[in-house]
């Protein structure tokens, strides 16, 4: 005799045909026991297959939407034309008949899924190259605003951004340069007391710091330090709606946000450039002194005449398109973070990496336009 708390089908042979009688609770509390789902799955399995089965649904005392779907799927994903149920769970089957099969998703061919990729990543670069050169444009109009009426110039603005980006830089340059022209000296002036060469290693730490070490070095922590706290102070006005209430208040975006900092860059980064540059220098010398015995005096009076000044003023322009360029990349990404902190986050991170990079390839374009100056 069935269990009344556990459900069970029995097979009845009629005269003209077999009835399956579904019994006792079919929801998930009875259907999870493993002894039910065994006897049910077992009674499944011994079901004449060619033969026209009615099912009797009349002596279920519960049903639920688990029941309804294990009975679905004995019927082969369709409703049974024979079936007696009761019409409290009627809408049980109905919703699974109105809901049809589950349609996969077509299989896409893996080439076309990678020229898509492809043509996205494209669309997306060529986007921030249109915004990029609006930006530069809008620069121009507002700095030729700026140069006719100064007296109406963000001065302020000016002056906040020069103390932030480039007096509470000199900490951290001054000690990375430091220990930098410790490095670069130290192990320099071993590949130089093996060939008997210790005098010129004024020249290569003159040349290698002055020319290229000083502002790349500049450049990438100016980036990290300041280009991230520009592009997140851009995205945090943009959260709060700033950014808006700006142009409702008739403030454009290029004069007062972007103006500024591209002009504390230009000057600031210069003057970083030569505070990075003394102070690898000096931790030149300090290991020089201590690992070749050169005094500093002889460094000192050596360096003008081992690199020539054409290097410095090279150095010194490096710092102007450097930290121009890093105050664009901050701007743009920060003008195009989208109001959500996730997008801030990832704005930030992208800018800082693009600044670097435009850093780096600006530096080779110095490189192959002055190759044969100042040697």
């Amino acid at each position: 005799m069935p269990n009344p708390e556990s459900p069970s089908l029995t097979l009845v042979q009629g005269e003209q045909q077999f009835t399956v009688c579904a019994d006792g609770p079919w929801q998930v509390h009875a259907l999870a026991r493993p002894a039910a789902i065994t006897q049910i799955r077992s009674s499944l399995d011994q079901l004449p297959k060619d033969a026209a089965l009615h099912w009797d649904l009349s002596q279920v005392t519960g049903l639920d939407h688990i029941g309804a779907q294990l009975l679905w799927n004995a019927w082969g994903r369709t409703r049974t034309p024979q079936l007696t149920v009761a019409p409290a769970y009627e809408d049980y089957f109905k919703r699974l008949e109105e809901a049809g099969p589950l349609a996969l998703p077509e299989h896409q061919d893996n080439h076309w899924l990678s020229m898509a990729a492809m043509s996205g990543v494209l669309h997306d670069a060529l986007d921030h190259v249109r915004g990029f050169v609006a930006l530069i444009g809008q620069l121009a109009l507002d700095t030729g605003r700026f140069a006719a009426r100064p007296q109406r110039g963000p001065w302020q603005e000016i002056s906040a951004s020069i103390f932030h980006i480039g007096y509470q830089a000199l900490g951290i340059t001054a000690l990375v340069g430091f220990l930098i022209g410790v490095v670069l000296s130290y192990l320099s002036a071993q590949q130089l007391h093996t060939f008997g060469g210790d005098v010129y290693l004024v020249n290569l730490l003159g040349m290698s710091i002055i020319r290229e070490l000083g502002p790349l070095l500049a450049a990438v922590l100016v980036a990290g330090r300041s280009g991230s706290s520009i592009t997140a102070q851009l995205g945090v006005m943009r959260v709060t709606e700033e950014l808006d209430a700006m142009l409702v208040m008739g403030l454009p975006h290029g004069f007062r946000l972007v103006l500024p900092k591209v002009l504390a860059l230009a000057v600031s980064m210069p003057l970083l450039v030569i505070w990075t540059d003394a102070m690898a220098l000096l931790g030149g010398m300090a290991a020089a002194k201590l690992e070749l015995g050169l005094s500093m005096t002889y460094f000192v009076h050596s360096l003008p005449d081992a690199v020539p000044i054409a290097n410095y003023w090279i150095g010194i322009g490096k710092g102007v398109v450097f930290g121009s360029l890093i105050a664009l990349v901050a701007c743009h990404f920060g003008l195009r973070i989208k109001p959500d902190t996730e997008s801030l986050g990832r704005g930030t991170t992208t800018s800082v990496v693009n600044a670097i990079t435009i850093v780096i390839i600006a530096d080779a374009v110095f490189a192959i336009v002055f190759n044969g100056v100042g040697f």
